[in-house]
């Protein structure tokens, strides 16, 4: 496995996201999955839950977020040709996939986890990742046998063009979770408009 250092995921883009393979291309779409209010936005680190030491690297193999409802198994994500972040295969709705030449999740760094909204066949893994609310927790399990406990900072939408790369990708100096989706207007021409965006940091393990 290619490992790169933690300032190089600012280089990845967020263009991929949204793009053919994560719109519904057919059957009906009754309802729009949920985007985050302004009261989650990011406002700082006063009152954040005290960050736990970092832990050595490790692959993750399981992502679940209990609040929304999610459990499921993670695959390794690389870059297109374009340089923009892969997307985990469409047909399989309930697949989160990592940036697997970035920071692994628990290590010191920005680990990168992504999944979809939806496919062609209805809500998808990270449907419900705009309901998310702050202090929620994130628990991912590691290769090493052991679990990375991480609690939510902020969840935030961003229309595509407004993306912040740097805020999103860029180097920490303490364990930290970003969890992407598509979010944001939403166009059967174009299909979602933007992104949303989870930040937690590293909280515990076990």
């Amino acid at each position: 496995m290619r490992r790169v250092g933690n300032t190089a995921i600012a280089a990845v883009t967020a263009v991929a996201l949204c793009s053919g393979t994560w719109l519904l291309v057919g059957g009906a779409r009754t309802e729009a999955p949920p985007q985050p209010s302004a009261a989650q936005a990011r406002t700082g680190r006063a009152g954040e839950a005290a960050a736990a030491p970092a832990l050595p690297p490790s692959p993750p193999d399981r992502v679940r977020i209990p609040a929304i409802g999610v459990d499921a198994p993670m695959t390794g994500l690389g870059l297109t040709p374009s340089g923009s972040l892969d997307v985990p295969p469409a047909e399989r709705e309930n697949l989160a996939g990592w940036y697997e030449a970035g920071t692994t999740p628990g290590e010191t760094g920005t680990a990168i986890v992504a999944g979809h909204v939806d496919n062609a066949e209805g809500p998808a893994v990270f449907y419900r990742l705009g309901a998310l609310e702050k202090g929620a927790t994130i628990e991912v399990d590691r290769r090493d046998g052991g679990v990375a406990v991480f609690t939510v900072d902020a969840v935030e939408v961003y229309a595509a063009k407004d993306f912040p790369d740097e805020r999103v990708y860029g180097a920490a100096n303490r364990p930290e979770l970003r969890v992407i989706t598509c979010g944001g207007d939403y166009s059967r021409g174009t299909g979602y408009q933007g992104n949303v965006v989870v930040f937690a940091h590293l909280t515990g393990s076990r």
